[in-house]
């Protein structure tokens, strides 16, 4: 089959083994795969992964021991845990000592025609989602877990640092809830996309110190740490949501001085994301910016690169130069077909 290589450079494989399923796994035909922030952080060399990368997806079940599957379109959690240890008994797969994670630790992902997981991983899709909304599941179940941190976000003023795609599912998934919340960003045109999904963004720049009661970091760099203590205010809460490859340099001072809650913020309840989809709680559309063949992977990973790329979209079996054209800054365009 077609898989796309990280190994140590990324690279097209026309004739990569195509996986077979175990006993209570499935193969699955990729319909759609995204390209995230991570997934280019690999190339930098987060996690040191080699395989196939990619965990963001819907596909439809071809092969698998329990009929039940077969044929449904799914999406999945990401985390593939061992079952048995205190960790996965007690909270789940995610903080499991020996878990695999889809296209970024031991287990290879979905840039590829063909994947497998275990049945136990797989979210069915309503029929009336769209693939290219479904393809949201597990980013939208990342920015979701925000909700289950202990924060009194009705009561909060927040900011949200990085006007991206994940910063922006996280602010659509707050808005509703809390006291204010502003998206900010370090240039004048990042904000026209959230102001047309109508949210109250400005510069990161003019906000004043100790502003907010909660700060939800989402630029993928390590300079939006430090912006989020500065903007935090004295026992206040920094909400982590970048991942990246370089170690960031830091003066972790303010945080012990103005007595800040450091919370980490990772992957959530696919699910529920999935519902939230399915009610039209969150616009990806706007948020997508086209759909790439897989033959045309370094077109979109140079794309997926750009400052203010929205979500590049892979398809595996699209024909080569099948790109949809990006929809203009604010603009709710239909999902791409």
């Amino acid at each position: 089959m077609k898989a796309l290589l990280l190994a140590p450079q990324f690279h097209l494989a026309a004739d990569h083994p195509e996986p077979t399923p175990g006993h209570g796994e499935a193969l699955i035909e990729v319909d759609l795969a995204a390209i995230c922030g991570t997934d280019l952080e690999l190339l930098a060399g987060y996690k040191g992964f080699g395989g196939v990368p990619g965990h963001e997806f819907v596909g439809r079940v071809v092969a698998c021991d329990n009929e039940d599957w077969l044929a449904r379109r799914v999406v999945a959690s990401i985390n593939l845990g061992c079952g048995a240890c205190p960790e996965c008994r007690d909270h789940g797969p995610e903080h499991c000592p020996t878990r695999r994670v889809l296209g970024l630790i031991g287990c290879d992902g979905a840039f590829a025609e063909r994947l497998v997981l275990p049945v136990g991983n797989l979210v069915p899709v309503p029929d009336d989602l769209d693939d290219a909304v479904a393809v949201w599941a597990e980013p939208l179940a990342a920015a979701r877990h925000v909700l289950d941190l202990p924060v009194d976000w009705p009561r909060a003023r927040v900011a949200v640092v990085g006007p991206g795609r994940l910063g922006l599912l996280c602010a659509q998934v707050l808005a509703p809830l809390c006291a204010a919340l502003t998206v900010l960003g370090r240039r004048e045109a990042s904000l026209a996309l959230p102001r047309g999904l109508g949210l109250t963004a400005a510069l990161a720049e003019e906000a004043g110190d100790s502003a907010f009661d909660a700060v939800v970091e989402a630029t993928g760099n390590g300079g939006g740490l430090a912006l989020a203590l500065r903007l935090a205010r004295p026992r206040g809460t920094v909400v982590l949501k970048s991942t990246y490859a370089e170690p960031a340099s830091l003066d972790l001072s303010l945080a012990v001085v103005k007595e800040l809650a450091l919370l980490g913020s990772r992957c959530g309840d696919v699910p529920a994301a999935v519902a939230a989809l399915a009610r039209g709680e969150v616009n990806v559309a706007a948020l997508t910016e086209g759909v790439w063949p897989l033959s045309e992977w370094q077109a979109a990973f140079a794309r997926a690169a750009e400052p203010g790329a929205l979500k590049v979209l892979l398809r595996p079996d699209a024909a080569p130069g099948a790109v949809k054209a990006a929809p203009a800054p604010g603009a709710h365009p239909a999902p791409p077909a």
